[in-house]
């Protein structure tokens, strides 16, 4: 192990600082059409194994939806306070929108009071990209429609859950979604195009505000924040082209929807094309896209090195591959570089009406090896390690970090990228769903019961 900066210890992070862990319901619940639910924008995409690496079929995920309780009881086990997880929008509403799915309101039901018996405090995710294919069908999120979709679907869950959920995340990576499915076709429903993502995005903007407020109206004592993906961006080299393109891909990753978010609109002072933005603009959504989150979220994963291109166009700039970087690499070929946790911790906490910081998500996949019933996955230990260290140096200088959520509980399916990346601190056998805790997953056991370093 690693004894850089001297031991490292639960209570070092303060009484108040929780440790958790997070899922998303289709990743992770699998039975897709079971008890009434209807069909995402994903269990379209994934129907089609073409579009899945090595054509992996879902099939039941890591069937959270039957085992719910063992995976709840193993976070449990490993003495953590908060097991978050999203709820999947057509178990609640098969169409979108209308009748509400009995069914899908009594599974988080038993989920909610699953967490609450066994000690954790649920923190429930609204939306984690399984927007409903119907609603797709319209539009989808580039019909202005989807703020009225979404709010109604949020009301519905607040009115079911709000009695017992008090820590809500109105949405999940909201660049991810709208950048990979809407702009680059890669993630589901693959749309491309400028014009859609600006529309994606603003709409979105709006919807996790909009979210925000009418969950305050239901329960006013409640806990609100997003969930925002966020890369370590920095230029191949000091060369004047290279530093304002690493600026430009800074604003798209890192400033795009905290800036409007906070009341600050849209970062245009780099990127003076994202004015086009304001066409899509109804009367009033200046002040509609902001709301007062009690936390930000954060979802670290990879490091960005920029430089200048012409391609593609608004961003005129583009990413040095890690491979080419020979950069260390995690199973999906990103720059694994804990070091950039400490800049993004500082870079998002000296927005003044940042209140608090979530690390909402934090992991990494490597290659697993289940060897007579045991996996040694020291290189996500580790990186585990090298993380919390980063985010005990950013506490130690002032900066209001909140949580560790770690990505994720069980191996569970990447999305496009399918069954190979394995990000789980529990080794899931998707043939027959047996659970075996990772060496990493012991390694927190004991390190939350103040027993290891």
């Amino acid at each position: 192990m690693l004894y850089f900066w001297g031991m490292l210890k639960r209570e070092q992070f303060g009484d108040d600082f929780e440790w958790g862990v997070t899922i998303s319901a289709f990743q992770n619940e699998g039975w897709s059409d079971a008890d009434g639910k209807g069909p995402s924008i994903w269990d379209t995409f994934t129907s089609n194994t073409s579009n899945i690496n090595n054509a992996d079929k879902i099939g039941h995920a890591s069937n959270f939806y039957k085992q719910f309780e063992e995976d709840i009881k193993l976070a449990s086990q490993m003495g953590l306070d908060v097991f978050r997880f999203s709820i999947s929008w057509t178990r609640i509403l098969p169409n979108g929108t209308g009748t509400v799915n009995a069914k899908g309101i009594a599974f988080y039901n038993k989920v909610i009071e699953c967490c609450l018996s066994n000690g954790l405090k649920p923190y429930v995710t609204l939306y984690h990209w399984d927007l409903p294919q119907v609603l797709h069908e319209e539009g989808g999120w580039t019909n202005r429609q989807i703020v009225d979709w979404f709010l109604a679907y949020t009301e519905v869950c607040v009115q079911q859950f709000g009695d017992r959920v008090k820590h809500w995340v109105v949405m999940n990576e909201p660049m991810t979604f709208t950048g990979l499915g809407y702009f680059m076709g890669y993630h589901a429903p693959a749309s491309k195009g400028i014009i859609n993502f600006l529309k994606a995005a603003h709409h979105a903007v709006l919807c996790m505000a909009q979210g925000g407020r009418l969950i305050r109206k239901y329960i006013p004592d409640a806990q609100i924040g997003v969930a925002l993906s966020c890369s370590y961006v920095k230029p191949v080299n000091r060369l004047p082209k290279n530093v304002r393109a690493a600026k430009r891909m800074e604003a798209l990753l890192n400033r795009f929807f905290i800036e409007p978010l906070l009341g600050m609109g849209y970062p245009t002072d780099v990127m003076p094309a994202l004015k086009m933005i304001q066409m899509i603009f109804k009367k009033g959504d200046e002040q509609r896209m902001h709301f007062d989150f009690d936390f930000i979220g954060l979802q670290y994963y990879f490091r960005v090195v920029a430089r200048h291109s012409l391609n593609p166009p608004i961003l005129f700039a583009d990413e040095i591959p890690p491979v080419e970087r020979k950069a260390i690499l995690n199973t999906m070929n990103l720059d694994v570089y804990p070091k950039g946790l400490n800049k993004l911790l500082h870079f998002y906490a000296a927005y003044p009406k940042v209140k608090s910081i979530v690390l909402s998500e934090s992991g990494v996949c490597f290659p697993d090896f289940l060897v007579n019933d045991h996996v040694y996955d020291t290189r996500r230990l580790k990186y585990h390690q090298k993380m919390l260290r980063q985010v005990k140096k950013a506490i130690n200088q002032g900066l209001p970090i909140k949580g560790y959520f770690v990505w994720t509980l069980v191996d569970n399916f990447e999305w496009k990228e399918g069954f190979e990346p394995r990000f789980g601190l529990v080794y899931v056998d998707f043939k027959t769903q047996k659970r075996t805790i990772k060496h990493s997953g012991n390694w927190f056991r004991e390190f939350l019961k103040g027993k290891v370093e």
